[in-house]
């Protein structure tokens, strides 16, 4: 069993950076600083600090979808994803828990 960080980073489907999807420049900014894995999630509904509501429904516009990026890594290796976003002067909303983990079966 080991120790480290479950770091979690909140935007929309939507949001770029350099004409690339957030969500996977986060992924890709993770990979190169080392990072093993990670994951986008898109969510079915969500609000964030402004209060507005985004649910997915039949007519709503695509890409407006709540996205959670979760990282498992440790405090170096998440701090240094922070760094880099803090480079970037992105304003981004995140949670880091202290978690254990492991691997099932050996």
């Amino acid at each position: 069993m080991a120790t480290g960080i479950q770091l979690r980073i909140y935007t929309y489907e939507n949001r770029k950076i350099h004409g690339e999807l957030l969500y996977e420049w986060l992924l890709e900014q993770a990979r190169v600083l080392g990072i093993h894995g990670g994951s986008a999630f898109r969510a079915i509904a969500g609000y964030g600090r402004h209060g507005q509501l985004h649910e997915q429904g039949f007519f709503e516009l695509a890409g407006e979808q709540p996205v959670l990026v979760e990282f498992i890594a440790s405090e170096d290796e998440c701090q240094g994803l922070l760094d880099r976003l803090r480079q970037e002067n992105l304003a981004l909303f995140y949670a880091k828990t202290p978690i254990e983990y492991a691997i099932t079966a050996t």
